[in-house]
């Protein structure tokens, strides 16, 4: 009890609280309002990958000062101006989108606006089972596809590259878009947030010398956006009609629409047997197709 008394005495009884003036509060909101567009800012653009690298960086930084690495620390104290430099010619493209949205935004509003939406849900089962259904009717057509689930890491650049739809997810739609000879079959589709934002985008390709040489465009594509995002990435092969899927830059080929279904719940963190009225109307969909093909 004693040495209670004696570290309160000694550590605590000497604190007290700051006065506060109404320009202090001021500007810690517009600390804080700054701060929050930042990691809005990095969430939504390819630097949130940037970022967990620079966390290790300085995780292990601290563990060299712990264990006094000098060479390690004198490597890191040089490079650090050097890779400020080098970041801001990587990012010169986000951060000047950056600067034109802050122009283009309107402050108050971004303040004081308040959603009553509720939860937001990346994809419905509905959305989900139309991806899938389109699957399967392109892979029995033999239709090339490449459609893009975006995850938590946001697609903007690569939504740029292409034209603009932002319409309600459909197999119809889906199946219209990627048909041969049609506008807008050629490249990528982005969904995100159960609608199809933008077609004929155009995917980094993999320099992963591994994948089998007998993989398309579309392959090699689907598996150059998933190394640079935690996205999933369906292709339909035009040559074969099988399905692959890319994710965290591992190719699955040849899957069952089953496992489209099971991958897309993933992302989302739901458990797939959350659906299993809808599930079983698909099953059943397909027993009537299959019976009335023989």
């Amino acid at each position: 009890m004693k040495l209670i008394i004696q570290f309160v005495q000694k550590y605590l009884m000497g604190l007290s609280l700051p006065s506060l003036t109404v320009i202090d509060i001021i500007e810690m909101l517009i600390i804080a309002f700054a701060i929050y567009q930042v990691i809005m800012w990095v969430k939504n653009t390819r630097a949130w990958m940037l970022v967990k690298g620079i966390i290790f960086l300085i995780a292990f930084s601290i563990i060299a000062i712990i264990l006094q690495m000098d060479v390690i620390l004198w490597i890191f104290k040089n490079a650090i101006s050097v890779g400020i430099i080098a970041l801001i010619i990587v990012f010169q493209p986000e951060l000047r989108s950056a600067l034109e949205q802050l122009g283009r935004k309107n402050v108050l509003s971004s303040i004081f606006t308040f959603d009553d939406k509720e939860e937001d849900v990346k994809y419905t089962d509905k959305t989900i089972n139309a991806i899938v259904r389109a699957c399967t009717e392109m892979s029995k057509d033999k239709t090339g596809a490449l459609i893009v689930l975006e995850n938590e890491i946001m697609l903007k650049e690569i939504e740029k590259t292409g034209i603009p739809i932002d319409a309600a997810i459909s197999s119809q739609l889906l199946i219209n878009i990627f048909e041969h000879n049609t506008p807008l079959h050629d490249g990528a589709v982005i969904i995100r947030d159960n609608r199809v934002l933008s077609a004929t985008c155009y995917l980094p390709m993999s320099d992963n010398l591994e994948l089998s040489k007998e993989l398309g465009t579309r392959h090699r594509a689907a598996v150059g956006l998933s190394e640079e995002s935690d996205s999933l990435i369906i292709v339909v092969s035009e040559e074969t009609g099988s399905i692959s899927l890319a994710q965290d830059g591992v190719l699955t080929r040849n899957v069952e629409p089953d496992t489209i279904r099971q991958r897309a719940y993933q992302i989302m963190g739901k458990d797939e047997n959350e659906s299993t009225q809808k599930r079983g109307f698909l099953h059943k969909r397909d027993w009537r197709m299959k019976k009335n093909e023989k």
